[in-house]
């Protein structure tokens, strides 16, 4: 069985044409699929509104306990709602869910790394494959946000690149499944020239990543993105790429390999 893990963020997830425009796209993928969310500009938004400083570092938030409950009543709440409703309005049987909910994904508070303390940041260590897979059968559509547990009772803010890497890594590896990973933000791809779109670069390998990324060609957000792209290729995804809502009409975009 083929299926489809489409991650979406960015503008593309938080103002109303892009989303709507996604959720059409979305709603004609045949098959069987998932879709992860982010929704780091609205919480950004709602952390200036609150007062409260929000710190990145290479494009991961820093979530001390404040930013914490931002951002899980922006990514579980306000915007995976939101998603639900609009796929409902589209006659798609969808259903939202965060790490927390029937134990989705269980992760760990990040340790400090090269001396940063990321605060309450969960890097994840199991994926319960058979909930999706359950939900799927029964012709839900999963819609998850990048909020998942500890199972001692502390949620943890996880990257959502990461969250549909691992997502597509375990559906991939456990259940045989052909599994294609597409990253949909508002670029059409990775560019060469981040001002210029027409710079797409078709293809990339890891050794080219490496690459541009010393080159500062790929920086920021990106970063992760690409990092968490390939990881899932190497662990048994079918195919990752990089693109916006256009190209999951024309398959158009950066195509990751390994080679």
């Amino acid at each position: 069985m083929k299926l489809s893990v489409i991650k979406v963020g960015g503008k593309v997830v938080e103002e109303t044409a892009t989303l709507n425009t996604l959720l059409d796209d979305f709603k004609n993928i045949v098959g069987a699929k998932l879709l992860v969310h982010g929704g780091g500009r609205s919480a950004t938004k709602l952390s200036e509104r609150l007062g409260i400083e929000t710190k990145m570092v290479e494009g991961r938030r820093i979530t001390d306990g404040e930013t914490l409950d931002v951002v899980t009543m922006v990514y579980a709440g306000l915007v995976n709602k939101n998603i639900v409703a609009q796929l409902q309005k589209r006659n798609v049987n969808a259903i939202g869910l965060c790490g927390a909910d029937l134990n989705l994904i269980y992760s760990a508070k990040r340790p400090l790394m090269n001396g940063i303390d990321y605060g309450f940041v969960g890097d994840v260590k199991e994926v319960d494959t058979s909930v999706l897979l359950s939900l799927i059968d029964q012709g839900a559509v999963p819609v998850v946000s990048p909020i998942t547990h500890d199972g001692n009772g502390q949620l943890l803010n996880t990257n959502a690149d990461t969250i549909a890497s691992e997502l597509a890594r375990a559906l991939a590896c456990s259940n045989n499944l052909e599994v294609n990973l597409i990253y949909c933000f508002e670029k059409p791809g990775v560019l060469m020239n981040p001002e210029d779109d027409s710079t797409v670069i078709p293809s990339m390998t890891y050794d080219e990543f490496q690459q541009y990324k010393e080159e500062g060609v790929v920086a920021e957000g990106m970063i992760p993105k690409l990092d968490n792209g390939f990881n899932a290729l190497r662990l048994g995804v079918k195919r990752v790429m990089i693109t916006n809502t256009e190209g999951l009409r024309n398959g158009r975009g950066t195509l990751l390999l390994l080679k």
